[in-house]
């Protein structure tokens, strides 16, 4: 009988196409054979499912399909089969820039046989309208590094399109060839203007299309697999997918957030595997050999020969990279001070248990009014799920590190707390109970509906809180599932104030169910699958499934519901409810949130930063809906010399106010992220992650208002907090 593993409430990981190439990723985990070197440039290679992909393909469908386990499981026929083909269709190319009309015309009579090849008939269908994608991508880029040749003429009317989601298939490659001859001027003119000579354009641009032939050539029939799958259980529902072998070891390492390796992040610049990061403490850093840029050009086990990985993919790079504790690997490098041709420089690192910090929770102190606001910023619902299951009292989980933030916040005697979720797609079921437990004292967390109709009430259990004073929740459109359930869960209690945008609107549940167990197979070979079997409901008896969490006091919206979010997708389950569960009530904030509205209005009326944000917003939603960008290089040219003059005078703002000016703010250079220095982007990043924003400020202003207003007003701290609660306010 399949055992289910921990029950997990993730957003869907992005599809693994030429993208993987430009992902940073850490180098841990245990070590694999050399790879093949990466196909020739002018090459597309004919790919070829392999038995092992077959037989995953039709355990996926025998899961899927089966309603003990899918909690809305849909037949795999020729309707569903006509979903996979466009939705795989939409993953390869979803902006209309490389396939043709004739390209789908060709491939439309497979459009309703999908599903007999997933039972178990060939996959060959699917493989070979990946490597027709592969081909089109290397004609567009030969279309491209040729055009680069000649010159270009701004003074028309042109515009180029760049949101195409909804546009025909070019007709032909005539068509094709106009739209990337757009595609390649607006490259070119954002160069020109960020002063850059036109030789200079030429070598940046044929580098960073040669770039792109690179990492579609560095594509596997894995990747073709994958993607395939994906597009079959992302119709079933939006947050069912399938993960190759490699694709499950790194989501399974995100979550526990510590692992084995030399502990460094690489990323991929041109065609070296450079370093980005070293994990402070890891054996890398210890070294005192390797830092951020330096580039590496060979990887060696121990004592064994060199393995050239010059124009290697970055997942290929990092798995030679990656070892068990105690091993040794041997690095070939060219340390950044030294150029590209410069010394190079051998490294050996004994691989040692890493811990990954990036995605941890992390504290931070605002003064507002003056109180002191204590931040709990988390960007994911993080478990070490194995360490868990061992009954290590020390596994790392996101719950054991905001307990530990909340008691130092406690010792520095903070007036109250923020848990800032913007941006966190989820996680962890668990965790987002055991979260809210550190608020809550006992009771019931979420309601789990499964796919027989049985409800169940998952609750915290464990006595006492760790922070009982007052208490806020920052959230936004990206902050989705297992933040939803922590914010909706806050906000049934009446235990604290929900601040920010309508959260995404995920509210089902996922498994993750390893295909290698149906098998009994040692090594990995089949992947996993992240299986939809149930949908939270709120202790209100709501759910956030399509709606989201509406917030107490509102932000402005950055993204309209239309255009992200759980509503956003065709497929979506409806919203509904069931009966609510019981439990206590800590607090009823409806009568304070008119004077906390009033006094957030006035106050931001007064924060430059706060209203340059909302134009920003503004002026980003209008940018979106047009879609389009001129190519007159006169037009362009006035709109970046007031784009210029505007950030400027911010600049002198800040300093005439004495704000916060770490941030990097500078105008557009024309380069993509990977073409900047490492060095650069990393101090840029680490300032991002310091820096309190207006709407972070702005959300402990609007605590701190709170509690002057209760504190102030005994007449509404009756109407708002319970009488056991009044003398101590937010305390339990």
């Amino acid at each position: 009988m399949l055992k289910p593993l921990p029950l997990v409430l993730a957003l869907a990981l992005p599809l693994a196409l030429a993208g993987a190439a430009l992902s940073p990723q850490v180098a841990t985990g245990s070590a694999a054979a050399a790879p093949a070197a990466p196909a020739a440039a002018n090459a597309t290679p004919a790919f070829r499912p392999t038995v092992d992909q077959q037989g995953a393909a039709r355990m996926v469908y025998g899961v899927l399909s089966d309603s003990r386990y899918a909690y809305a499981p849909k037949p795999l026929d020729d309707a569903l089969s006509s979903a996979i083909f466009t939705r795989y269709l939409e993953s390869l190319d979803g902006q209309k820039l490389f396939f043709k009309q004739s390209d789908i015309d060709a491939f439309q009579k497979n459009e309703r046989r999908f599903d007999d090849a997933i039972k178990g008939q060939s996959l060959q269908p699917a493989f070979d309208l990946y490597t027709r994608y592969m081909l089109r991508v290397s004609e567009r880029v030969a279309f491209a590094r040729e055009r680069l040749r000649g010159d270009f003429d701004f003074s028309g009317d042109e515009v180029w399109r760049y949101e195409r989601e909804d546009a025909a298939w070019a007709r032909d490659s005539a068509e094709l060839d106009a739209l990337w001859e757009k595609y390649v001027k607006n490259d070119w003119l954002r160069l020109k203007l960020a002063g850059r000579a036109p030789e200079e354009i030429r070598r940046t641009l044929d580098r960073r299309y040669a770039q792109m032939a690179t990492r579609v050539n560095q594509l596997k029939p894995e990747d073709a697999f994958e993607t395939f799958m994906n597009a079959y259980t992302e119709s079933i529902d939006p947050h069912t997918g399938y993960m190759s072998p490699r694709s499950a070891e790194n989501f399974n390492m995100s979550m526990r957030l510590s692992l084995e390796g030399i502990g460094a992040v690489l990323q991929s610049q041109d065609d070296y595997v450079v370093v980005r990061t070293l994990v402070p403490g890891g054996p890398a850093a210890k070294t005192g050999q390797l830092t951020v840029g330096d580039r590496i050009v060979a990887v060696a086990q121990g004592n064994g020969p060199m393995v050239d990985v010059m124009g290697w993919r970055i997942d290929d790079v990092v798995q030679l990279v990656r070892g068990a504790k105690g091993t040794t690997v041997r690095l070939d490098t060219i340390p950044a001070v030294n150029g590209i041709d410069g010394a190079h420089r051998i490294v050996e690192i004994v691989r040692d248990r890493v811990k990954l910090e990036e995605q941890a929770a992390r504290r931070q102190l605002i003064e507002a009014d003056g109180k002191r606001i204590g931040v709990i910023r988390l960007p994911t619902f993080y478990a070490d799920f194995e360490a868990k299951r061992r009954g290590d009292a020390d596994a790392r989980s996101a719950t054991n590190d905001v307990a530990k933030l909340l008691a130092e916040l406690k010792a520095e005697k903070v007036d109250g707390v923020v848990v800032d979720l913007r941006g966190n797609g989820g996680g962890s079921l668990t965790e987002a109970v055991e979260l809210t437990g550190l608020f809550v004292d006992t009771g019931p967390v979420v309601q789990v509906r499964e796919a027989g109709g049985r409800i169940s009430i998952e609750s915290d259990d464990v006595a006492g809180v760790a922070w009982d004073g007052p208490l806020a929740v920052l959230v936004d459109r990206s902050s989705a599932s297992a933040s939803e359930i922590f914010a909706a869960a806050i906000q049934d209690y009446g235990r604290g104030l929900i601040i920010g945008e309508t959260t995404f609107g995920k509210g089902t549940v996922q498994n993750l169910i390893d295909l290698d167990r149906f098998q009994n197979t040692r090594e990995p070979r089949f992947g996993q699958l992240k299986l939809t079997v149930a949908q939270f409901f709120r202790i209100d008896g709501g759910t956030t499934q399509f709606n989201g969490v509406v917030p107490d006091l509102a932000f402005p919206v950055t993204l309209d519901a239309s255009e992200f979010g759980e509503s956003s997708y065709d497929n979506a389950l409806p919203a509904s409810r069931i009966q609510p569960a019981t439990h206590r009530t800590y607090g009823n904030f409806a009568p304070m949130l008119l004077p906390l509205a009033q006094r957030h209005e006035s106050r931001i009326a007064k924060d430059v930063e706060f209203g340059w944000w909302r134009d920003d917003v503004a002026e980003f939603r209008k940018d979106r809906e047009e879609g389009t960008i001129s190519l007159n290089e006169a037009t362009r040219r006035t709109e970046r010399e007031e784009a210029e003059a505007k950030r400027l005078a911010r600049t002198a703002e800040r300093k005439r106010l004495g704000l916060d000016d770490s941030l990097p703010n500078r105008a557009d250079d024309g380069l993509q992220a990977d073409e900047r220095d490492v060095a650069e982007q990393v101090a840029e990043e680490k300032a991002a992650e310091n820096h309190i924003d207006p709407l972070l400020r702005e959300s402990a202003h609007v605590l701190a208002d709170a509690l002057g207003l209760l504190a102030g007003n005994q007449r509404l701290a009756t109407q708002v907090l319970p009488e056991s609660r009044q003398a101590t306010l937010w305390a339990d």
